[in-house]
């Protein structure tokens, strides 16, 4: 099955809602029909859902990350080709961390809107 590209939708509406802002002059937004406003909120509430566990994913490797130092002072006594492992824990995992956790709310974040 072959990957399908992604495509950002947007109302033939928006280059004149954003000029007329740049104007001053105050545009309502383009109104949707009722089954898709249920549809949207559906899809914004599952994804806001979502996001909470991206969020509190985010929030363990804030929080867990020191306390595991802490909790493993040894580790500064560990060299990894000269530089101490607590380091190396700080300076490199979380961003690998982050683009896994970035990856993975993606994913869920497509799935939702499926």
């Amino acid at each position: 099955m072959t990957k399908q590209r992604r495509v950002a939708v947007t109302s033939p509406q928006t280059s004149l809602v954003i000029a007329r802002r740049r104007a001053g002059v105050r545009v309502d937004p383009p109104h949707l029909a009722p089954a898709d406003m249920d549809r949207a909120r559906r899809v914004h509430r599952e994804q806001l859902r979502r996001a909470l566990g991206a969020v509190a994913g985010l929030a363990g490797l804030i929080i867990g990350l020191p306390l595991a130092l802490f909790a493993f002072p040894a580790l500064d006594a560990v060299r990894l080709l000269g530089v101490p492992v607590s380091w190396l824990a700080v300076a490199v995992l979380p961003y690998a961390v982050l683009v896994l956790l970035a990856g993975w709310q993606l994913r869920r974040a497509e799935e939702a809107e499926e």
